[in-house]
This record gives C-alpha cells, structure tokens and sequence, in this order.
C-alpha cells in the first residue's frame, strides 16, 4: 500500500509540474467567458460517459454527487487521475481548411475521502476548474492604403477548485450531501494591433489584460436507491448548484510600440478594479440500474444557464445555456470471484453536449464516446489502476466555427485502505 500511494504521489507531482508548463493545449474555445471549463469526473466515471450523477461504485470515488459518498465502506480512499490529449484544429480561411495539430497533458485530480460515521463520509480534493490555453492570429488592411495590418490574440492562466464534500446516509436508502469549493486562480489575456510596414517602422498597439478570481461556489446533491427484486436497485440521483457569485480583480494596461521601441509610458486603464461575475446554476438529474455491482446501465443529463454570465465590467459573455446528456455502461463479469480476470471492470459511454459558446449565432456541440477499464492490483484485489479513452469533436467547418477533433488518455490509481482501526489483542 506505501509502495502504491509513494507511486501515485510521484506522478501526481510530475503531472503538476506538466500542467505548470503547457496545460491541456491551445483551445480556441477557451478565449471565451471564464475558459474551457473541466467537469468534475474522476477516470472511473469519465470511461463510462461520464455518468456520476446516479451511480457510484463503492470500489471508487465519485466526486459529481456529493452524497453519494455515504454510499462508501468503511474503507478511506485516495485517488490521483492525470489526464492527456491530442487534438486536431481546422478552420475555413478563404473557403480552405486550415488544420494545427496540438497536444497537452494535466493533473485532473487529487481526492481524499474517509468515514466519519457508518453513515457520515466526507472527502478533500483538488482539481482545475476551467482553463484559458490559445494564441490565434488574423490578418486585414487598411483602407485606402497598401499597408496590411495583423491581429494577435493570446491567453493563459487557470482556474482551480479546492473542496470539501460530505455525504450522509439518511434511513435505509436516502442519501443527502453537499460540498463547498473554493475557486480561485489568474487569467492573462493580451491583444494586440500591428502595422505591417517594415520590422523598423512597425507600429504596435497593445493592450494587456490581468484577472484574478477568487470566491466559494456549492453543490447540493441527492440520491434514491429503491431496490428492484432480489438482484437489481434503481439509482435514482439530482445535484444542484445555485447560482453565485465570484469575486474578481482586473488590472488593464495599454501600450504603443515603434519599431519594437515604446512610444509613451504605460496607460493604465485599471488597476486592481474590484467586481463580480456571475456563476450560473447548474441542475443535473440522472438514473441508472444496477445488478449486485456487476452491472449498471445509466443516463445523465444536466443544464447550466450560461445565459446569465457576465463579466468583471457587467457585459453580456454572448453565450446560450448549456445541455449535457449521457449513457454509459459499467460490467465486472464476477465481482466476488477469487480469479483475476473476473474482477477487471469495463465502461462504455456516450456524451451529446451543446456547449454555450455561439458562433455566427449557432451553438457549438460536443459529441464523443469512451472506454474505460479498471484493473484490481494489491492485497485482495481493492486498489484498482483506472484507465479511460475518449475520442470525439466539438464545433463543425461552417462559417467561423472552429473544429476541434480530440483524443484524450487518462489514467488514475483508487487506493484503498482500512483507517482509524481500534487495535484487537486476543
């Protein structure tokens, strides 16, 4: 177990500092609102569609209904799941495709969870909540003269999410939950406008954006398991977020540049300005079936009303509420069998999503499907290796969308062990 948990550290670590250094890739999409936003799926889940709303093993951690940690055994649990992708980016330019191919890597998560009481479980974890990863460049002229001008729009940063989550088993088959998250993280935007005369005489203006965000957001969830017969239960589970609120700070800066010279000194058109961008709520609802942790069939489906977004200075973000729906699908052949083979667990899964993000006033999809595997390592087969695979694309060629075709590999470690045992002597 120490071998397994100094293991799991270590490549957490060297996924930190993978993340520090590229994130998950240049993503055109993420230029808008608060970025790209990561939902909050560990490996196990994200092999079988993402479905976490209804259903929790209680082999692994489930980290999108909050009380369905109550559904845990007595046992504490620690995961680590590190996530990859390689993409392909085309445009139409001129009624051609213009195609980049990108990749990145990330730490996904890091979640502990333990029982407080047979009934009572709570959890910590850290994972990134949104993050702003591209650099586009555009081209045009300028009237009435032979001078072309070019465009670049670049932006880093993240945004990251602390929580605490507590889960809580009332009477046979109800369980209530809730967790807080503390969102905090900095985004660095630039823009900037060049004369292309000649690299001596070019003329420059930029402009220089810097938002820190910082504030708590809550999830509140529910769970039914209503049994079926001898065999089969019925997973019945919804979460929602309300709405809020986060706090925020932006300093902006404009410059002119001459030949790579300054012209003047700095403008600073603000400085540590004080507001506040709403959070939309965020309502999920989901129900699945499951046969003695053998088998468990489930669809998920949620919305978020980006329609209320804002930003720091109270504009509109342009954006439609966003749709999610899901199937996905989880099989061990025999869950309390002694033969290795029998207790690898498969997933399948499918995601139609309609993202918020509108171009040309269509609204952007993402359509995908995945697969998943757990294999059991350790003493009695309870820490398990979880692998998921994800291909997909979001956006379409058609007019100024743009289309992202993805491949993501993720792989993370669920770690068992019995904690806070009260020594026997016999």
């Amino acid at each position: 177990m120490k071998k397994l948990i100094l293991l799991a550290t270590g490549l957490s670590l060297l996924a930190t500092q993978t993340s520090l250094a590229q994130g998950l890739g240049n993503s055109p999409y993420s230029a808008l609102g608060l970025g790209e936003l990561l939902p909050a799926t560990n490996i196990a889940n994200i092999g079988m569609g993402g479905i976490g709303i209804s259903y929790a093993s209680p082999f692994y951690l489930n980290s999108q209904n909050p009380a369905l940690l109550a559904r845990r055994s007595r046992f504490t649990i620690f995961e680590v799941g590190m996530l990859g992708q390689q993409k392909s980016i085309s445009q139409l330019v001129r009624n051609e495709p213009i195609t980049q191919r990108d990749f990145g890597g990330n730490l996904n998560y890091l979640a502990l969870a333990f029982p407080l009481s047979p009934r009572w479980n709570t959890s910590i974890s850290l994972r990134p909540y949104s993050y702003i990863d591209y650099q586009t460049r555009t081209y045009g002229r300028i009237d009435g003269t032979i001078y072309e001008t070019q465009f670049n729009y670049t932006g880093k940063g993240a945004l990251n999410r602390a929580s605490i989550s507590n889960g809580v088993r009332l009477g046979k088959n109800i369980y209530v939950g809730a967790d807080a998250s503390f969102i905090f993280g900095n985004v660095a935007t630039s823009s900037n406008s060049q004369v292309l005369i000649n690299s001596e005489s070019d003329i420059v203006v930029s402009r220089l954006n810097q938002t820190s965000y910082s504030d708590i957001i809550w999830n509140l969830g529910a769970a039914w398991r209503p049994s079926l017969g001898k065999d089969y239960v019925l997973n019945i589970g919804a979460t929602f977020a309300p709405k809020s609120n986060l706090s925020a700070s932006e300093t902006e800066v404009y410059h002119q540049l001459l030949g790579g010279r300054e012209v003047s000194g700095n403008d600073t058109i603000r400085t540590n300005s004080e507001g506040r961008v709403p959070m939309p709520q965020h309502l999920q609802f989901g129900i699945t079936l499951e046969k003695n942790n053998q088998l468990a069939i489930g669809v998920e489906a949620g919305m978020q009303s980006w329609s209320q977004f804002r930003t720091i200075t109270n504009q509109p973000g342009n954006f439609r509420d966003g749709l999610h729906t899901a199937v996905g699908i989880e099989y061990t052949p025999k869950p309390n069998s002694t033969r290795y083979r029998d207790l690898i667990t498969y997933r399948a899964g499918f995601q139609y999503n309609k993202m918020p993000y509108q171009i040309d006033g269509l609204q952007v999809t993402d359509v995908n499907g995945s697969l998943g595997f757990s294999i059991p390592v350790g003493a009695y087969f309870v820490n398990h290796i979880n692998l998921a695979f994800v291909g997909g694309q979001r956006g379409a060629l058609t007019g100024a969308q743009v289309r992202e075709r993805y491949y993501k590999v993720a792989i993370g470690f669920s770690l068992n062990d019995w904690w806070f045992r009260k020594s026997v002597i016999d």
